[in-house]
């Protein structure tokens, strides 16, 4: 009985198994190259994140020198009592 030849069942269940394990290998090579991409864009959000911090601090920065201007401008008094203040352009000088 080992001499005979397979029928069409196990024929058609080999066949199907073939293409089964072949499509499993094409997910599974699919699945890698993803888990590439994906480890890719992680690794650029945490360059962009130290980027994202300079400008963050850049920005701190930037308003915190606003707010003192806005807040000379509210506590000034009246001409004549000394406690008005006008503001003019500075003058940086050159210390070469």
């Amino acid at each position: 009985m080992a001499d005979q030849e397979p029928t069409y069942f196990e024929r058609e269940r080999d066949r199907l198994a073939g293409e089964i394990t072949a499509g499993f290998e094409d997910l599974l090579s699919s699945t890698n190259g993803l888990n590439r991409k994906v480890e890719e864009v992680l690794g650029m959000t945490h360059e962009y994140e130290t980027i994202a911090a300079l400008w963050h601090s850049f920005y701190q920065l930037m308003r915190s020198q606003d707010a003192p201007d806005e807040v000379d401008e509210q506590q000034q008094g009246m001409p004549g009592t000394g406690g008005h203040v006008v503001k003019g352009k500075e003058v940086v000088k050159d210390t070469h």
